[in-house]
């Protein structure tokens, strides 16, 4: 039998510790960490934003700003440069999350993440790119492609997402030529 959120919570509120990440390379802050207070589970699951196709941004956007498109799917980058050389979303067209993905779709989706792997990593000087999903921001189906700078080690990893918040946004001008390569690649 599954654990409840209220038994999980109950197991571990007064068990938190912090792991020694100040002694990690990729740590993107000076010292340790305190783990903020775990808050007992709400009542209902917090809606996320587009809940059942209503005001969703992907839905009401369509394709503007696609850097590539076609029936099923959308590549499309944030509203406005963030710290690392480039991040885009792979986000289905129809208004559906991971888990209802219909067959066509889920058959569709290795290759395309290899697509835009592909073209993230062709902007060049690219050490790796990650390729995330969270999901619980939007119910709208969505992949985060984020390229990690070649030869800085400490953006490695899963903290990669944390300092793209902490970097300084990329010049306009750069991150307007890193997005005309990946439209051009994904476009061949």
């Amino acid at each position: 039998m599954p654990e409840t959120p209220e038994a999980f919570w109950q197991r571990t509120h007064d068990a938190l510790r912090a792991p020694p990440v100040e002694e990690w390379e990729t740590w993107p802050f000076t010292g340790p960490v305190e783990p903020r207070e775990l808050a007992p589970p709400e009542d209902v699951e917090r809606a996320r934003a587009g809940a059942g196709g209503k005001d969703c941004r992907r839905c009401t956007a369509g394709i503007e700003n696609a850097l590539w498109f076609d029936d099923n799917w959308a590549v499309t980058p944030l509203r406005e440069p963030t710290g690392l050389p480039c991040v885009v979303l792979l986000e289905t067209r129809a208004h559906v999350d991971f888990h209802e993905l219909p067959d066509e779709l889920a058959r569709e989706l290795g290759p395309l993440m290899l697509r835009v792997q592909r073209a993230v990593a062709s902007i060049g000087e690219i050490g790796n790119v990650h390729v995330c999903r969270w999901g619980d921001g939007s119910e709208h189906f969505h992949m985060w492609f984020m390229a990690r700078p070649a030869r800085i080690p400490q953006l490695a990893g899963s903290f990669a997402a944390i300092w793209d918040d902490i970097l300084p946004p990329l010049p306009e001008a750069v991150w307007r030529a890193n997005l005309d390569l990946v439209r051009a690649e994904l476009g061949s």
